[in-house]
């Protein structure tokens, strides 16, 4: 375990009012990472108190104060260094990203990511990428129940401009799931 913080890595004395916010900064950052609570920010491992009592408030914090669910995105796990012990909270890179404060939803206020060896607030241009990406990508797979489109509007649009829809259209406009079938953007 290296002694500084890393992209990867958090150090926290004990469990802090900013809890989430880190934890919210690695679900949405692209490796996921590891926050370790019962260790300063220099690497001294100091151990907790109540280990069980701050495992506990540790689960109900991640699941009940983060949107939307970081359930089976994270393990707590209870560690012995240096016959004190800590835990350890292990988070994977979300899947519904981005993640954000329920109490403050999907703003910069609620919304944070990794940078460097600290966490950053996002931008309203952040999130809305990050979360564009995140519905187009659900969006292009799921298979349209309707697979008889014929697209008549848009090619009569494309020939009112001079322009002719060509043979992979749907391709080219994510218009097909990675089976060859027209989706939900179609």
């Amino acid at each position: 375990m290296p002694n500084t913080e890393t992209n990867r890595i958090e150090y926290k004395q004990q469990l802090t009012k900013d809890f989430e916010e880190e934890v919210i900064a690695f679900l949405n950052y692209k490796e996921g990472g590891i926050i370790y609570v019962g260790i300063r920010k220099d690497g001294q491992v100091v151990g907790l108190k109540d280990i069980d009592l701050t495992q506990l408030q540790i689960k109900d914090r991640i699941k009940n104060n983060i949107q939307p669910s970081t359930l089976g995105l994270f393990d707590v796990i209870v560690e012995t260094i240096d016959d004190k012990e800590i835990i350890k909270v292990v988070l994977s890179s979300g899947t519904e990203k981005p993640y954000y404060l329920r109490k403050k939803g999907r703003t910069p206020e609620g919304c944070y990511i990794r940078v460097g060896s600290s966490k950053e607030r996002m931008t309203f241009d952040m999130i809305d990428e990050m979360y564009s990406r995140r519905v187009k990508t659900s969006l292009k797979e799921l298979e349209s129940p309707r697979q008889d489109l014929t697209f008549r509007q848009l090619k009569i649009y494309y020939e009112e401009n001079g322009m002719k829809l060509n043979d992979n259209f749907a391709k080219n406009l994510n218009l097909l799931t990675s089976e060859g079938k027209y989706n939900y953007n179609a």
